[in-house]
């Protein structure tokens, strides 16, 4: 039986970041306001367990929203106590968090060590000089490959998060970040194009006429290929596009920018198009087999593969075949 993932998200917004970078407003990104006290840390794991099959899962806790590692260590080691007995009595299987390149030093990692924590996932967003200075960061690359050597070399899965669409950035320059995430060891990524959300210096640049949000067309043309590179590299992609907010959806603080609540069904529609685009068969009727997890992204969203598949065929069907790796796929009877 296959194991299912589990992470039980707390969100820590700005609590730790003395910077201000033009996209950022974590309240509106995470719909949260304010840091849980750690006390309150059992009660949300305690909740989340509930609804968990923990028997036939892997279950961590993660830290997200801020830059865990820059708060008090005081305040570090409470919140870290309060998930260790969880740990210890195997309900759930470590820790993982998310913080800033220049807030890793040898001092912290023994401390996330003594935890138990197992994944750090640092937001690299761009490794291009420029952009990642344009974008108010306040760290720099060099703070990347410093803290990306140190995490792998004491014994964390590394991850590195990137951002699409910053001020100057173009398509050339992500992928070339991509390109660096996976030369620095990186085992996971996320990647989020950039939106203009209220509140933000970026949206004030927007507002001006300074910035130019990406287009959604855009955004999914940039992650198709980047996508891909990371699973060539055998990184995996955690999450693709922000999650669904109603901040987002309701108009209430996004201003412009490649939002869409379907965005990585869209992105890997456009991989699966590419694939099924080299399909010569005689056959009037198509079967075509992939794994079971792309059926949907074979079929495309709203059936866009489908249906273009349909001009050539009189009839198009998608079936799982487990056998198959990821974006492997063939045509026949069975």
């Amino acid at each position: 039986m296959k194991v299912r993932h589990y992470n039980i998200p707390i969100f820590i917004p700005e609590l730790a970041c003395p910077h201000q970078c033009v996209f950022c407003n974590q309240e509106k990104i995470s719909g949260t306001e304010e840091a849980p006290k750690p006390e309150e840390i059992s009660e949300i794991i305690d909740t989340w367990l509930s609804t968990i099959d923990t028997g036939n899962s892997h279950v961590e806790v993660a830290f997200f929203g801020g830059s865990f590692t820059g708060i008090p260590i005081i305040l570090q080691e409470e919140y870290l106590q309060k998930v260790h007995p969880y740990i210890e009595s195997g309900k759930v299987r470590g820790i993982r968090l998310s913080t800033r390149p220049d807030y890793i030093n040898q001092d912290i990692l023994d401390l996330l060590k003594k935890y138990r924590v197992t994944s750090i996932e640092l937001g690299a967003q761009s490794l291009d000089k420029f952009v990642l200075k344009m974008a108010g960061r306040g760290h720099s690359v060099e703070d990347v490959e410093i803290a990306s050597k140190l995490i792998n070399e004491n014994g964390f899965e590394l991850g590195l998060q990137m951002m699409l669409g910053l001020p100057f950035d173009t398509k050339e320059n992500s992928i070339y970040t991509a390109k660096k995430i996976i030369e620095l060891g990186a085992k996971t990524t996320r990647i989020y194009p950039t939106l203009v959300i209220d509140g933000t210096a970026l949206g004030k640049q927007y507002k001006e006429g300074t910035y130019q949000a990406l287009s959604l067309e855009n955004a999914i043309d940039w992650t198709k290929e980047i996508i891909m590179l990371f699973e060539d590299a055998n990184v995996k992609v955690l999450r693709t596009g922000l999650h669904p907010s109603e901040e987002f959806e309701d108009d209430k603080s996004l201003i412009a920018g490649p939002y869409h609540p379907s965005f990585k069904e869209m992105v890997m529609t456009e991989v699966w198009i590419d694939k099924l685009s080299s399909i010569e068969s005689e056959e009037k009727n198509l079967k075509i087999f992939v794994n079971p997890s792309q059926i949907n992204f074979a079929v495309g969203y709203k059936a866009k593969n489908k249906t273009e598949l349909l001009k050539n065929y009189n009839s198009v069907k998608v079936f799982g075949d487990e056998k198959l790796d990821k974006f492997d796929f063939y045509v026949g009877d069975n």
